[in-house]
C-alpha cells in the first residue's frame, strides 16, 4: 500500500477511498443524491444536468450509482474529485471523518518535525531572558551612542548612568563612569 501525504491528489485519495465508500451501507440513497444535487446545483461546472439525472436514476442500484459516480469524477480531474470530498462532508461528517486516506492523513510522520515543539525548544528561556538580553543590547547601544567623538551627550550620559544602579550592576556602573570620565578629559 503507498503511503498517503498531505499532498497526494484528490484523485488518487478516491480511488484509495472507492471500495470504502461503495461497500454495504456506508452511503444510503438520500445521501447519494443530496451529494449529487450539490455537485449539480452549487458546482454546475462538476455535473451538468443530464450527469446528474444518470447518476440519480432510481431504475439502477445505489452501488452501480456510487460507482459510476466516483470513476465519473475520477476521469474529470482533481478538482471534482476535492468537490465530491467537500460535498461528503457537508452531506455525511462522520462517514467523511472514517474515510481511510483521512486517517491516513491525520497519522503523524515520525519522520517530520513537530514544528510546535522544536518552537517550544528554542524559546524555553522565557520573558526574563528576553529583557535581560534586551536590557544588554539597549545598554550596550546607549555607551556606543555616549562614547561617539561626534555627539555631545557625556553629561547626560553620566547623570542617566549615575541614576541607574537597579538597571546595571554597581561594579559595571562604575567602570562606564572611569570610562566617560576619560573621554571627557581627552
Amino acid at each position: 500500500m503507498m503511503p498517503y501525504r498531505s499532498y497526494q491528489s484528490y484523485c488518487h485519495r478516491l480511488q484509495h477511498d472507492m471500495y470504502f465508500l461503495t461497500s454495504t451501507s456506508r452511503l444510503n440513497e438520500q445521501v447519494v443524491d443530496k451529494i449529487v444535487l450539490q455537485l449539480n446545483r452549487v458546482y454546475p461546472q462538476i455535473l451538468t444536468n443530464e450527469e446528474a439525472e444518470k447518476f440519480r436514476n432510481p431504475k439502477a442500484s445505489l452501488h452501480t450509482r456510487l460507482s459510476d459516480l466516483l470513476k465519473h469524477l475520477q476521469k474529470k480531474g482533481d478538482r471534482h474529485c476535492q468537490e465530491f470530498y467537500r460535498a461528503l462532508q457537508i452531506n455525511a461528517e462522520q462517514l467523511f471523518n472514517d474515510l481511510p486516506s483521512r486517517k491516513i492523513l491525520k497519522t503523524p510522520d515520525p519522520t517530520e518535525i513537530d514544528t510546535d515543539k522544536e518552537q517550544y525548544m528554542l524559546n524555553d528561556r522565557g520573558p526574563v531572558f528576553f529583557l535581560a538580553c534586551f536590557g544588554v543590547a539597549a545598554g550596550l547601544a546607549l555607551f556606543w551612542y555616549c562614547c561617539n567623538s561626534e555627539t555631545q551627550v557625556i553629561g547626560r550620559a553620566r547623570r542617566i548612568l549615575g541614576f541607574s544602579p537597579i538597571i546595571i550592576g554597581r561594579h559595571v556602573r562604575n567602570i562606564c563612569m572611569l570610562y566617560l570620565e576619560d573621554i571627557s578629559r581627552n
